[in-house]
């Protein structure tokens, strides 16, 4: 295996953000990769089920040889023999994000397409909301070509997680490069303020708060913030915002959680975007490294609002792949990439 690229899964951010964009990076370029210590300083390290599912997947859009994907393991070795078109049905089992193995799906089906169903967590700790992934991410993916719709079936909260997504990945034709440096107006607020198996006046008092803050800071910006009451497995509440601009959208979201006050949970999530927006950068601190893998092969240049240890670390993956590829300038906060071409096996 000469080709083999070998990370180590401590470097920078060090979670699983490795393992997904090392694997996707695999399936797209069908060079082999070993990734050793992965997770090694969390408290839990190795692999853990959602971090298995998304090899999983990723194991078929590759028809790869995997070796080491099992719940603990520091190492993992995976071998593409030849990216192919899918339709993924992955269910991670608890409530570990559906965003989060979403991440490391499209990379790889932007370049064949496929549809894909998950079921797992929608809105939970530490990853993107699912309507951030739909209204946020997949706005900024539509601006370099790729087309990806998205549908949520229901809602998945932490402990218990059952919520499902859909949606299918059109080929990407026509790569765009991304030119996203400082918005100059914004356009207009969306948003989802959403609850399950709780009262009624939770979204209610949840949106209404995020609205009241946002029109104060713009007041002659339209905003919608839509109220959605489901079911699901648990209860479970939240919101997330986005801010659309003559350029990009920025997002922030916040959960509810016991004790917390639906009002703080609207205030939250509409104070911090806009202290994004306060930056005027076109990208916010949550969308810089999902942009990575795709601004690798349409090439152009965005500027976030901070450049965070997992665009670094992101960089630093996906440059193992393709050589040098991106400039980034910490004090400008701007990252710049050289249109790759894929060159895959397959």
């Amino acid at each position: 295996m000469s080709d083999l690229v070998v990370i180590d899964g401590s470097h920078g951010e060090g979670g699983g953000q490795i393992v997904r964009t090392a694997v996707a990076m695999s399936v797209v370029t069908g060079r082999p990769v070993r990734i050793t210590r992965i997770r090694a300083r969390r408290s839990n390290p190795g692999l853990r089920p959602q971090h298995l599912k998304a090899i999983e997947a990723l194991k078929m859009l590759g028809d790869a040889e995997v070796r080491g994907a099992r719940v603990g393991s520091t190492s993992l070795e995976f071998i593409p023999r030849g990216l192919r078109r899918s339709d993924l049905r992955i269910d991670v089992g608890t409530a570990g994000s559906v965003s989060l193995v979403l991440q490391a799906l499209l990379p790889a089906m932007a370049f064949v397409g496929g549809s894909f169903e998950i079921r797992g967590g929608t809105d939970v700790s530490w990853s993107p909301p699912v309507d951030y992934v739909k209204e946020v991410t997949l706005f900024a993916l539509r601006e370099m070509g790729l087309s990806v719709s998205l549908e949520v079936g229901r809602r998945g909260y932490y402990p218990k997680g059952g919520g499902v997504i859909a949606g299918e990945v059109e080929p990407w034709e026509e790569r765009r490069p991304l030119q996203a440096l400082e918005w100059r107006r914004v356009l207009r607020f969306g948003g989802v303020s959403h609850a399950a198996n709780l009262p009624g006046h939770v979204v209610e008092r949840q949106a209404k708060e995020a609205v009241r803050v946002l029109r104060q800071a713009y007041p002659e910006v339209p905003c919608d913030v839509r109220r959605e009451l489901g079911t699901s497995r648990g209860p479970g509440s939240g919101v997330t915002l986005w801010a659309e601009t003559d350029c990009l959208r920025l997002g922030w979201s916040s959960l509810g959680r016991r004790g917390k006050p639906a009002e703080k949970v609207g205030r939250e999530a509409a104070e911090g975007l806009l202290g994004e927006l306060e930056k005027r950068a076109c990208v916010d601190r949550f969308l810089g490294d999902q942009l990575i893998p795709f601004i690798a092969f349409a090439g152009g240049e965005f500027r976030a609002t901070e450049i965070t240890e997992h665009l670094r670390t992101n960089v630093w993956v996906v440059e193992k792949f393709l050589g040098e590829t991106f400039s980034v300038d910490e004090n400008a906060r701007i990252v710049k990439a050289k249109a790759k071409r894929r060159e895959a096996v397959g």
